[in-house]
């Protein structure tokens, strides 16, 4: 999730904690039943697998993509490194972080 525009991870957050703060969930960022930028990419370009690790992914890609839009490899994967994925080996997350960087301007 993003709290205040920042990844944070929800399993360690207690929600008592976030009063007043700016939460933004996977769900927030599809518009009138649409899916974001992000969440197309990662749906075209494979970056979902099993889709346990997905929502952390897609939220600290957007946190990224929000204050660098057109962001390097290497800073996609340091973004990214507080997730693990266990079935794609990131090649297809970070295309589908790249292209969404992409289809953003």
């Amino acid at each position: 999730m993003l709290v205040d525009g920042e990844p944070r991870l929800a399993c360690i957050t207690l929600a008592a904690s976030m009063q007043g703060r700016r939460i933004e969930t996977i769900e927030s960022l599809a518009t009138q039943g649409r899916l974001s930028a992000l969440q197309r990419a990662f749906h075209e370009r494979l970056g979902t697998q099993c889709g346990f690790c997905t929502p952390g992914m897609i939220m600290a890609a957007e946190a990224l993509l929000r204050r660098e839009p057109r962001p390097t490899e290497a800073q996609i994967r340091e973004a990214l490194s507080g997730n693990l994925c266990r079935c794609t080996g990131y090649v297809k997350i970070i295309e589908s972080v790249l292209a969404a960087a992409e289809a953003r301007r």
